[in-house]
């Protein structure tokens, strides 16, 4: 029987068999170098030219340089796959691409010019201005609204939640158009000054933004030759960042004895110190070694003694700095308190010798440093009090009053209250009914991985309506900012159209009913 002409030849069926399987393997090849992170970039699709709307923003664009080590072809140099000399040539670019990474994370020591650490806000008043006069978010559902600020028969306590519950956000622009640090913050501050709010943030790349909200904000013109339907520009507000750290910055404190100065502790395992009248930039602390890694996860300054730098690190030490340099004293003393991180801790405002840590070993601790035991590696302050929770404990946070506020992951937050404590001689201990929590309110603390850890933080020096009355400030999952005084009553519940994520990070100003709280994404909301 003749063969049909559209017949296939058995060499035109291993034909096509030969090249299925070969785009197969292809294709395998292709996952399994992009399950390893060896697969080239996708190069960029062609697009139609931008419109006249959009010409500012593409014109101001730059091409940044990538100076990091790049893979070249075995094949095209005549290296054999699988041979001595292959593996060496992978082994040598992996250890190219993983001392490019190292470099990145490599602390910045010696001093450095605010000028040569800006990020953003180019123009920036190098006068130091800032002492001078020294697609919107569905909101959740309130846990606290007006009709609970006045569910009380106490006149004080109605009245100041009646003024915590009137501060409203900043009128200048929305807080999705504040992005005051390019990543997710970490830390915050505001300047001590009273005559503006001056607000301060870090974030996880080391960071620190500056934001100035005495500016005035005027609107946007369009050019002349744009599109008639152009709307004019929304204003956009004067922030400044600067590259001062390598890694997140943890924690952000101002000089009681100058102002000016500007004390940042990060993970790059240094604490440095930015003069904003000087424009510069310090390295105070930071490991002998430069190769030692040892993350600062906390920082204070005891009031007693401004020159003295408290500062905690995620490895369970405890640190005590001089920043005056000596020839026969050591200016830095550590002593390891915990086998697990120290995520926060403070000292007691009036009595700087009491110190709170509070510990991924899920327990808050408190210590006496005027009494020391043990020796060598093993020395460490008297324990005189501790606290287990069911689960971590986030921070730890004293008031001039002597309460403890912690934050921890059993959803609730806990307030301590130590009496009498300044006729305390050195070393006296506590029994755990005399440290148990006096208040304990519940609370939503189950941040996950991509917002920052809710931290309770206290105005340090409240004067106002109430008689003095402590409060708290701390951020809440429904994208608000949850205020407390200090016997666990709600004064207000702040939010506001613009909040687009998790305020996370609040912190309140240390005598003006301020409040700041930044984001994930970097954005900041003011309330005053």
């Amino acid at each position: 029987m003749p063969k049909k002409e559209n017949s296939i030849s058995e060499y035109e069926l291993q034909r096509q068999a030969n090249i299925a399987k070969n785009q197969a393997l292809l294709k395998e090849l292709q996952l399994s170098a992009a399950s390893t992170g060896l697969a080239a970039k996708a190069t960029k699709s062609t697009r139609p030219a931008p419109s006249s709307s959009r010409k500012r923003q593409s014109a101001s664009r730059v091409k940044v340089e990538d100076t990091g080590p790049r893979r070249t072809s075995s094949r095209l140099k005549g290296i054999e796959a699988d041979s001595a000399v292959a593996k060496r040539k992978a082994e040598d670019e992996h250890e190219a691409l993983r001392a490019a990474e190292q470099l990145k994370r490599q602390r910045r020591s010696g001093d450095l010019r605010l000028g040569d650490m800006v990020v953003a806000g180019q123009d920036w008043d190098q006068s130091g201005n800032w002492l001078r006069n020294v697609g919107r978010g569905r909101p959740y559902e309130r846990t606290f609204g007006a009709e609970d600020v006045k569910q009380t028969s106490d006149k004080d306590l109605r009245e100041l939640r009646e003024k915590m519950s009137s501060l409203e956000l900043w009128q200048g622009v929305e807080p999705a158009r504040i992005k005051i640090t390019p990543e997710r913050i970490y830390s915050m501050g505001f300047h001590p000054t009273e005559d503006k709010a001056l607000v301060f943030a870090g974030d996880k790349l080391g960071n620190l933004g500056l934001f100035d909200a005495s500016q005035t904000l005027s609107s946007g013109t369009t050019n002349a030759d744009e599109e008639d339907d152009e709307e004019a520009e929304e204003p956009t507000p004067a922030i400044t960042t600067f590259k001062t750290h390598t890694r997140t910055i943890s924690t952000i404190l101002f000089a009681p004895d100058q102002p000016s100065n500007v004390f940042t502790a990060s993970y790059d395992s240094s604490i440095r110190k930015l003069d904003l009248a000087a424009g510069l930039s310090t390295e105070i602390y930071a490991p002998a070694d430069s190769s030692d890694d040892a993350p600062i996860s906390g920082l204070a300054i005891p009031p007693t003694d401004p020159h003295m730098l408290y500062f905690t690190t995620l490895e369970g030490a405890f640190g005590m700095h001089d920043t005056r340099t000596s020839s026969t004293t050591p200016p830095t003393t550590l002593l390891q308190m915990s086998e697990k991180k120290i995520g926060g801790f403070s000292v007691h405002p009036l009595h700087p010798h009491l110190l709170a840590t509070a510990s991924l070993d899920r327990t808050l601790k408190l210590w006496d440093l005027r009494a020391l035991k043990g020796r060598g590696n093993a020395r460490r302050p008297a324990m005189v009090a501790q606290h287990e929770s069911r689960l971590s404990i986030s921070h730890a946070a004293f008031n001039a009053a002597g309460q403890i506020a912690t934050s921890s992951y059993d959803d609730t937050i806990k307030l301590h209250n130590i009496q009498n404590c300044g006729d305390w001689a050195a070393g006296h201990e506590l029994s755990d009914e005399e440290f148990a929590p006096a208040t304990i309110i519940p609370h939503n603390n189950q941040t996950g991985r991509w917002v920052t850890i809710l931290r309770p933080h206290w105005q340090a020096r409240p004067t106002d309506v109430g008689g003095g009355v402590q409060r708290f400030v701390i951020g809440n999952m429904n994208r608000f900012v949850d205020v407390y005084a200090g016997d666990g009553q709600q004064l207000a519940q702040l939010g506001g159209d613009g909040i687009t994520a998790v305020p996370a990070v609040a912190v309140f100003h240390d005598r003006m009913d301020w409040v700041a709280a930044g984001t994930a994404s970097g954005k900041l909301a003011l309330w005053m």
